[in-house]
Parts: structure tokens; C-alpha cells; sequence
């Protein structure tokens, strides 16, 4: 008899779901139907793929309010919330499944003088399976960056939804099988706890795209290492904005105080702290608080933003706000109070030591703290000296400051005058170092993520000197090498 677990609201408590704790013997099961459909649908061809994928992405669309719906039951976030992540998933999924052949089909690359008698091809074969372990904070559209990708790259996927949101992840996979018949297995969904993500990353699939925190990345990746099964790592951030003194104020609190507190501050790209230079610090706190004072959680309609959908990450919530202050760190709006279970209203922190929690560890609550630097230089040194390096932003009356700043930071993602920009660009790739994993997901980068590049040469005709064979005459080739030592000695 298989075990089953149970979902429960974040708001209420109240059960949402009952789900079934898939073992290993299961998840090889689905892993071994993964990859006789992987062998089918890699001989499909890019327009067979490409139509099936934009089936599937209309089918999502027309089910816009029933994914919505199942996401805020889920994670406790607002309905018009869901909505931005499944159109956000749609527009993704557009682009790879319209771009893949472009990106990953064979073409003709540049031979060289060496070689002018071979016609050389790049080509990118599927990897074939695929594990993506999601995460919940965007139960759709973060693993479907994956899991779009590795679809459109001619591979089958199985995934594994965090255990906060697996309803998302089985109505994923049914929508999938609906829109796309004929193609059993190609996506396939299991649930379960810790111990099902770790079946799935030994069951021999042939590279993990992973989300989640880094100590469970670090987990992942020594499974991973038993077998060198590649391994795609999006670990989360700790995001910093800059503010130039020529920047517009209005726009850069605007910016901030959405990016800080949108989805509960459970972002991985979201803005956890901000250097302003030090004439603008006072001025920008003022309209940072003024425009927190105008937002509440809550499970209203007309609320901000939900509640935290992991329990245990309110201390970690309280733990930052609690050492800051104890730190010497001021607290603008909020503090230990706003943390009202399952809620935290937004808190505001200023002169935060740099070596707190708060401005060292991923809070994923609404906490922003926001510190007075010198200038566009302290800033730059400030936000590179953490251990995450995912996304960023720069905000400035001069592009070309932006810009020149933008390619100083080590982030993997910069926005310039706004705030998480590149999520919504299909084209751009999104992924980070250090702490925040390696690899990148979305846009070509994405595509070739799960794809695995073939040279290819074909021989147009027989060479005057042949260095591939013992037949010619070796003085010939002694001159021909000699000839080009000669020619790249100068060059």
C-alpha cells in the first residue's frame, strides 16, 4: 500500500490535498517509461516538438484560473499573484518551444585553413531524461524553466514538486498528457518528501535541474557525484539594488519596496538590500516607509501579499530582524512585532552591519535592509562581498553608469533603472555562482543546458596534405607544419 501525505493550507491549516509518497522502485519505474518516450519524441523532429509544445502552451492558457486557483490553495498567495506566474511560465515556454531548432539544430561552423577540405557541423543531441526538482515559492513557473527547456531540446522529464506544492505538479504533468497525446511517460510527475527528490537524483536520469537552498543543492550534488550526473543548481539569492545619487527616488522605492515584499519576500531574485550613496540614503528610507505604511498581508483580496508557505521560515525571519537590531541596526517600520503567524508585515532596516545575518543569509521574508554607502564603488564592493550571486540592481540617471556598473557586479542578472527585469525575458538566461548554484536555465542558454553539443566533419575532398594519414609524404608534411608554425609565430 503506498503511503500519502497531506497538503495543508498555509492560511488555514486546513487540508488541500492528499498525495502519494512515491519510493524508489517507483520513481525507476518512472524514470524507465521516461526514456523509452524520451527515444520517441527525440525522433519526432523540431516542428513535430514545436507544434506539440504550443499546443500545450494554449491548453495552459485556457487553464489560466484552474492553475491559478491551485497555486494560492497551495503557497497562500494572492490570486492575481498566480495569475502573473502562469502567464509568466506561458511566455517561456512560447520561446522555447519557437526557438529550440534555431538554437539546437545542426549548422555549419567555419573549418579553418587546416582543414579546408572538411565541412564542419555543429549539432546538439537531447541528453534524454531529465530530473527537475521544483521548489515552492513559484511552483509552475520556476521548474517549468526547466522543464520547458528539456522538453524542447527533445528530451523526457520527470519532476518532482516540492512537498508544499505537489498538486501543481501533478496537474502540470495531466495537462501535458491531455494536450499532447500519443506521448506516455514523456512527462511524468512524483511526489513525496526529501527522501523521493534523492531516489530520483541516484535513478539514473541523465542530468538534475535543481531549485532550492544550498545545503540541499550540496546534498544533491554529492548524489549526483556518485554516478557524474550533471547537475543544474539554482540555490537562491541575497539580491542588492544600488542607488546612484542621480537616480530617480520615486522609482527606485518604487522598485524596491516591490521587489522586497512581492510574494511575502519569498523571491529568490528578490531585493534583500540596498546601498544608497549617503546624500540620497535619508531621502530614499522616506519614500521606501512611506509606501510600506500602504500594505498588509493577508487572505483578502485587496492584500499585498500572502503568508510565509514554509512555517519554519518564520524564525529564520525573526532570527535576522532580532540580531540586526541587538547589532545596532535601526528599525524604520516594523520589527520582531510584525512577525503576526502565519504573516509578516513588512519591516524596514537601516544601518544593518554588514556581517548580520540579515544582510549575509537569504531571509525570504519581507525584510529589506537599506545602508548608506559613499559611493557607486562601496556599493559595488558591498554587494560582491556576500556568498550569493544571483540577480541585481542598479538604479541611476545615467545608463552608461548603469551599464559600466552593471558589468562590475558578479551577479549573474542585473537590472538597470528596475527591478528583476530579465525575469520576464525570454531570451535572457537566468542562473548565478557561489552560493547561488551553478548553470543556467531560460532563453539559449537554457535550451543548451539540456542538450549535449556533436561535432560533426565530413570530408569534401582529398587534401594536397594529408596529416591524418601515413600514406603521404612525410617531407610534405614537415613543410606544411612548418609553414604554419611560421605563419602563427607572426600573426
Amino acid at each position: 500500500m503506498t503511503t500519502r501525505f497531506t497538503v495543508r493550507s498555509p492560511v488555514t491549516g486546513e487540508p488541500v490535498g492528499d498525495h502519494p509518497v512515491h519510493g524508489p522502485e517507483e520513481v525507476r519505474a518512472a524514470v524507465e517509461r521516461a526514456r523509452a518516450a524520451a527515444r520517441h519524441w527525440a525522433a519526432c523532429g523540431w516542428a513535430d516538438r514545436r507544434a506539440r509544445l504550443l499546443a500545450w502552451k494554449r491548453a495552459l492558457a485556457r487553464r489560466t484560473e484552474e492553475f491559478a486557483s491551485l497555486i494560492c490553495a497551495e503557497t497562500g498567495k494572492p490570486v492575481r499573484d498566480a495569475r502573473a506566474e502562469v502567464l509568466l511560465t506561458l511566455v517561456h515556454l512560447d520561446w522555447a518551444a519557437r526557438n529550440a531548432r534555431r538554437v539546437l539544430g545542426r549548422r555549419r561552423v567555419p573549418a579553418g585553413p587546416l582543414s579546408v577540405h572538411q565541412r564542419a557541423l555543429l549539432a546538439y543531441r537531447p541528453l534524454g531524461v531529465i530530473a527537475v526538482i521544483g521548489p515552492w515559492n513559484y511552483p509552475l513557473y520556476t521548474p517549468m524553466g526547466s522543464i520547458g527547456h528539456a522538453l524542447a531540446a527533445g528530451n523526457a522529464v520527470v519532476f518532482k514538486p516540492s512537498e508544499l506544492t505537489p498538486g501543481v505538479g501533478e496537474l502540470l504533468a495531466e495537462s501535458f498528457g491531455e494536450a499532447v497525446p500519443g506521448h506516455a511517460g514523456l512527462l511524468q510527475t512524483v511526489t513525496g518528501r526529501g527522501p523521493t527528490g534523492e531516489a530520483l537524483a541516484r535513478s539514473g536520469v541523465d542530468k538534475v535541474a535543481f531549485t532550492g537552498s544550498p545545503g540541499t543543492a550540496r546534498k544533491v550534488a554529492a548524489v549526483c557525484a556518485e554516478r557524474l550526473t550533471p547537475l543544474l543548481a539554482e540555490c537562491g539569492g541575497k539580491d542588492a539594488v544600488l542607488v546612484d545619487a542621480s537616480a530617480d527616488l520615486d522609482e527606485a522605492a518604487e522598485a524596491v519596496v516591490w521587489g522586497a515584499m512581492a510574494n511575502a519576500g519569498q523571491t529568490c531574485a528578490g531585493v534583500e538590500r540596498v546601498y544608497a550613496v549617503a546624500s540620497v540614503h535619508a531621502g530614499l528610507c522616506e519614500r521606501i516607509v512611506h509606501r510600506v505604511r500602504a500594505l498588509h498581508p493577508g487572505p483578502d483580496p485587496d492584500a499585498a501579499y500572502g503568508p510565509l508557505t514554509l512555517p519554519g521560515q518564520l524564525a529564520t525571519v525573526e532570527r535576522h530582524i532580532k540580531e540586526a537590531l541587538a547589532a545596532g541596526a535601526r528599525a524604520l517600520h516594523g520589527g520582531p512585532e510584525s512577525l503576526r503567524p502565519p504573516y509578516v508585515h513588512p519591516v524596514v532596516l537601516v544601518d544593518v552591519p554588514e556581517d548580520s545575518p540579515a544582510m549575509r543569509e537569504e531571509t525570504f521574508g519581507p525584510l529589506v535592509a537599506v545602508n548608506a554607502v559613499r559611493d557607486l564603488a562601496e556599493a559595488v564592493a558591498r554587494a560582491n562581498a556576500g556568498g550569493y550571486a544571483l540577480g541585481a540592481a542598479v538604479f541611476t540617471g545615467s545608463r552608461r553608469t548603469g551599464l559600466a556598473v552593471a558589468g562590475r557586479l558578479n551577479s549573474g542578472a542585473v537590472s538597470v533603472n528596475s527591478v528583476l527585469g530579465f525575469a520576464a525575458v525570454p531570451s535572457l538566461p537566468f542562473g548565478g555562482s557561489g552560493e547561488s548554484g551553478y548553470g543556467r536555465t531560460h532563453g539559449a542558454e537554457g535550451l543548451r543546458a539540456f542538450a549535449a553539443p556533436l561535432a560533426v566533419t565530413v570530408r569534401r575532398f582529398r587534401p594536397p596534405v594529408d596529416l591524418t594519414s601515413f600514406a603521404g609524404s612525410r617531407r610534405r608534411v614537415e613543410r606544411a607544419v612548418e609553414l604554419g608554425r611560421r605563419f602563427h609565430a607572426r600573426r
